[in-house]
């Protein structure tokens, strides 16, 4: 990777990922195969200022690239804030309460201040229309036209944004659905509308009232925000394709992104995840946990088998209160810690730290921009992990004065603290919370994961890696080259992605294949129509065909892929092993003897774009050169039976300067120009070929 530098009259690919406190650029030139990077602050009132700014920075402009990739958190900071559309439900006559009723999930029986979730939208803008189908999709109930226009007439009568429209059983027959969503754009043209048929053909109605609820409620605001991106690029003279990345890691066009906004819940981490697979194909590694820690949140996926594991529905909110989205993406885990996050007291003198993050503006104290609350950045620099002088390659000096006050003034001072006590107190919880997401991410698929490798990116991931990976018990962490530019650098290797699924409910046993296989061709169809609007001429196309299965008389299904020879073959007992296996590494157990059935038939189509190679960097010595040296600092690493947390002297190495094969021995600091890599005593580090720290964690 190379410093930026201006690439006039080059093609180029340009990825920008806006998290909550930075925005990071990556462009890949597809003709000298050479990375530019970017970073600058996110601008939360126009996000767009700051792809410009970091496009800058990178030395990359619009008008020379060919494809312009993004990804960003908008939706799902939309939903977590509770700041979206006023939005309307519209649905199948008595069933306007399902939404609230759920699935009655109360995982703490003996809480007495257990909350169910907080619907999107309140039972006031709940409307019924009559008509009804049945679970075939045959008319039971005509729809009554008449109906829908009194609801029209009291959705404009309140004056709502946006409108979601889910019908009974539409995802067999979505005939109603596009009737009505006709009568309601003609009737309301201003208003953001969305049917559940578009978003979900599975069945589990209170599943697919959420998520086009949520659709609706991000909708506006999604979709504003790419016409104004839209609008950005072509004054920047783009004529190439705006893609976006959606929650599976893949890419589709801006155009349907405008449209079916919940699929980019999860964009950013998603491409990081990608990143971390690509990294993993590099390195020859089958499993790992990818590890992301920005500003705002911390967020943890997992590769297994060399593939990024995924889910069909996502809990937003948390499992106690949340509000499922049913759509096929990577399966991440987010906790509200970042850099950004802020340490504070409860009544009761509890020390917490985030989900509240001080963002970019005004961020953490030390940013001397007005903050006044500490975070988790300014107990880095008060420990001595962060340069005050080095931060983002020396563009932004830190204050140190203002960390410590704020340190001193919310929590050392009310807690009887030294302020080294409490900054350590501060990264100690944030190390714990982190740990869960990764823990979550593993175990509740059966996997242990102290066996994975961490890979730790994003700004802040490097500095609590080895931290995180000891509360786990992990024995190797590798932080990948511009870990503050990885999720960017991810879309870079992203594909075109459409997934389709369609539920099928069908006994093994008597299986049909000829069916099968046309319900197969019928889903591949549409992803091959989708890809050739896309506009991605060069792209290859790939096919994955997946089932979901369960054994008969459960009610929760498992998804498993089914490879083609296995169907060419039409070979069930391979099914049914393929099957008993996921069972078993899902939840300890398996049934080989009992009967299965499908639920779901499901159908990936990706359009194989070409990637950016892993660049190997220069061998050296195991001895790191005189010119990676940039002296010492008194680093404190916490309490220990040695240290008693007393500051060691610690030795600084910038990192572009490090050779391939050079070894360090901790306690060190590996400065580059977004994020600083902490070695605690006992680590052994080592870097690769490809330029990647690979640390051994140590044992004190």
């Amino acid at each position: 990777m190379n410093k930026p530098e201006k690439l006039p009259n080059r093609r180029l690919r340009l990825a920008a990922d806006i998290g909550g406190t930075f925005t990071d650029v990556a462009a890949f030139d597809e003709r000298t195969s050479r990375l530019l990077l970017g970073k600058t602050l996110s601008t939360p009132r126009h996000l767009v200022e700051g792809i410009s700014e970091g496009a800058g920075k990178s030395g990359a402009r619009f008008a020379d690239a060919s494809i312009f990739l993004h990804g960003s958190t908008v939706a799902i900071n939309t939903m977590l804030e509770r700041n979206g559309a006023k939005a309307a439900l519209v649905t199948t006559a008595g069933f306007r309460d399902v939404y609230e009723i759920g699935r009655i999930n109360r995982p703490d029986a003996y809480n007495l201040y257990f909350r169910k979730h907080d619907p999107l939208v309140p039972r006031s803008r709940r409307f019924e229309v009559n008509e009804r189908l049945t679970a075939e999709g045959d008319v039971h109930k005509p729809l009554d036209e008449a109906s829908v226009h009194a609801v029209c007439d009291r959705l404009i009568e309140i004056g709502v944004d946006a409108v979601g429209i889910m019908l009974l059983h539409s995802y067999r027959n979505p005939a109603h659905e596009i009737r009505v969503r006709e009568i309601v754009r003609e009737r309301l043209p201003q208003a953001f509308v969305s049917a559940s048929h578009e978003l979900s053909q599975e069945y589990r109605e209170f599943e697919r009232c959420s998520t086009v609820l949520a659709n609706a409620y991000v909708g506006p605001r999604v979709r504003d925000y790419i016409q104004e991106i839209d609008g950005h690029l072509k004054q920047a003279d783009f004529d190439g394709s705006f893609l976006l990345v959606q929650s599976t890691g893949g890419l589709y066009e801006s155009a349907q992104a405008q449209q079916q906004c919940i699929r980019m819940l999860e964009s950013g981490p998603a491409a990081g995840v990608v990143g971390t697979q690509a990294l993993c194909h590099a390195m020859g590694l089958g499993e790992a946990i990818a590890f992301d820690m920005g500003g705002t949140t911390a967020k943890a996926g997992v590769i297994y088998d060399g593939q990024a594991l995924t889910t069909s529905l996502a809990l937003v909110g948390g499992y106690e209160r949340a509000l499922p989205v049913q759509m096929a993406m990577i399966d991440i885990f987010e906790v509200g810690t970042g850099g950004g996050s802020i340490a504070w007291l409860d009544e009761g003198g509890a020390l917490h730290v985030g989900p509240r993050s001080a963002g970019a503006e005004p961020g953490p104290a030390c940013y001397g921009r007005g903050g006044q609350q500490p975070t988790v950045t300014d107990a880095n620099l008060i420990l001595g992990r962060l340069g005050a002088d080095r931060f983002l390659g020396g563009e932004m000096k830190l204050d140190v004065a203002a960390a410590r006050q704020a340190i001193q003034d919310k929590i050392a001072g009310p807690l009887d603290l030294t302020v080294i006590e409490a900054a350590a107190g501060i990264l100690r919880i944030a190390a714990t919370t982190m740990s869960l997401a990764v823990k979550t991410v593993t175990t509740e698929r059966g996997l242990d994961a102290a066996s994975f490798p961490l890979v730790a990116y994003g700004g802040a991931g490097p500095l609590h890696a080895v931290a995180i990976a000891r509360e786990i018990g992990m024995e190797r962490v590798i932080v990948p080259r511009a870990p503050g530019h990885f999720c960017a650098f991810g879309m870079l290797h992203s594909d075109l992605r459409y997934d389709y699924v369609r539920t099928w409910p069908a006994r093994l046993a008597q299986l049909n294949f000829a069916d099968l296989e046309r319900i197969y061709g019928e889903l591949i169809t549409e992803g091959e129509e989708a890809l050739a609007r896309s506009g991605a001429s060069n792209a290859k196309m790939k096919v994955v065909r997946a089932v979901d299965m369960r054994y008969v008389g459960q009610e929760h299904a498992v998804t498993i892929e089914l490879p083609e020879k296995v169907l060419r073959k039409q070979d069930r007992a391979a099914i049914k092993q393929l099957f008993d296996a996921e069972h078993l590494l899902r939840y300890g157990t398996n049934a080989p003897t009992e009967a299965a059935e499908l639920v779901s038939l499901r159908a990936t189509i990706s359009g194989v774009m070409r990637k950016p190679k892993m660049e190997k960097i220069a061998r050296g010595t195991a001895k790191p050169p005189a010119a990676a040296l940039r002296g010492t600092r008194a680093v404190t690493f916490g309490p220990s039976a040695s240290g008693h947390g007393a500051a060691k002297k610690t030795t600084v190495y910038a990192r572009d300067a490090l050779k391939s094969g050079n070894r360090i021995a901790g306690p060190a600091l590996i400065e580059e120009h977004a994020s600083t890599t902490v070695v605690f005593p006992s680590d052994k580090l080592e870097v690769d070929q490809f330029g990647n720290l690979v640390i051994e964690i140590g044992r004190a």
